[in-house]
């Protein structure tokens, strides 16, 4: 009998955020108590807008979504570019509240916080909250480049440059923490002729409208001619535990550096015995993850 995984997913979709929601959903395999939004691959409209596209794409519009943070701590919002004027690529949607706390309130110790975006929520929340926040079973974080260069700058991932601050928040918050960080999703590309594997058609033509777009604009910026699986990664991690590589770390992240803003910092020095604040996700099997995500997208 499978366990059902109890979740709230904090996020900014963005494409392969929505991706993830996809998978999420699609796999049978969580109880989704809330979708929170914040600002980042797009602005707060944006984003809010497509979690609830999305959502009713599979019919599941009985999953609340709260629109969250509309930039940033202590800066201004920096979008990612490569998902497109509203942040869903070549796919148009048609159609301030804080981080919720009831369903964590409600279940203490059985739901895993799954964030695919800056931590902005996250660490207001705790700011706010930190008893209830402590209540958590865990949080799971796409972010952070531990031993590659980043994506945002030479060293920093996105979702930890956009708002640092915040993430060193969070990091430093004394609960169990897993870390699904550019050094695991370098590994795992989807091209457009795996997408056109997928067999629903309800999902398959959103998504293709949206990966053509996305794989084109990946391409002009890193030459690569596919789709980075950052965040359906990120909820894979809790899918399949066994196809996951791991190991801990003492992680600080940067926010006075120049040029080293949003930087994840582990203690890798082997003489300084700093201890372990987070479970980093160091690989997870490409041909595993492709398998399942297109099983349950065709579902």
């Amino acid at each position: 009998m499978v366990k059902i995984q109890e979740i709230i997913i904090d996020t900014d979709p963005g494409i392969d955020d929505a991706l993830a929601l996809m998978l999420a959903i699609k796999s049978g395999m969580f109880k989704i108590h809330a979708i929170t939004t914040a600002a980042g691959n797009s602005t707060i409209e944006n984003t809010t807008r497509n979690a609830r596209f999305i959502l009713s794409l599979l019919e599941r519009e009985d999953i609340p979504v709260y629109s969250g943070a509309i930039k940033p701590l202590e800066r201004e919002l920096i979008q990612a570019a490569v998902h497109g004027e509203r942040g869903l690529g070549g796919l148009t949607p048609q159609n301030e509240a804080n981080l919720t706390h009831d369903a964590i309130e409600n279940n203490p110790q059985k739901i895993t916080l799954v964030t695919l975006g800056p931590l902005t929520n996250v660490a207001k929340a705790i700011t706010k909250n930190a008893a209830t926040m402590s209540t958590l079973q865990e949080i799971v974080i796409m972010g952070g480049a531990i031993k590659v260069p980043g994506n945002a700058n030479r060293v920093a991932e996105f979702n930890i440059f956009v708002d640092p601050e915040a993430a060193a928040i969070v990091f430093r918050f004394p609960i169990k923490k897993t870390l699904v960080p550019l050094d695991a999703c370098n590994h795992v590309k989807m091209s457009l002729a795996d997408f056109e594997r997928i067999k629903n058609p309800l999902l398959r033509e959103p998504i293709m409208s949206m990966m053509q777009a996305y794989i084109q604009k990946t391409f002009e910026k890193l030459e690569v001619k596919a789709a980075f699986m950052y965040d359906p990664l990120t909820v894979y991690a809790l899918i399949n535990p066994p196809a996951c590589k791991k190991k801990s770390y003492n992680i600080l992240v940067e926010t006075k550096g120049e040029i080293t803003r949003g930087m994840t910092v582990a203690e890798l020095r082997k003489s300084k015995k700093a201890p372990p604040n987070v479970t980093v996700i160091e690989k997870i099997s490409e041909r595993e993850f492709k398998e399942d995500f297109i099983r349950y997208l065709s579902s």
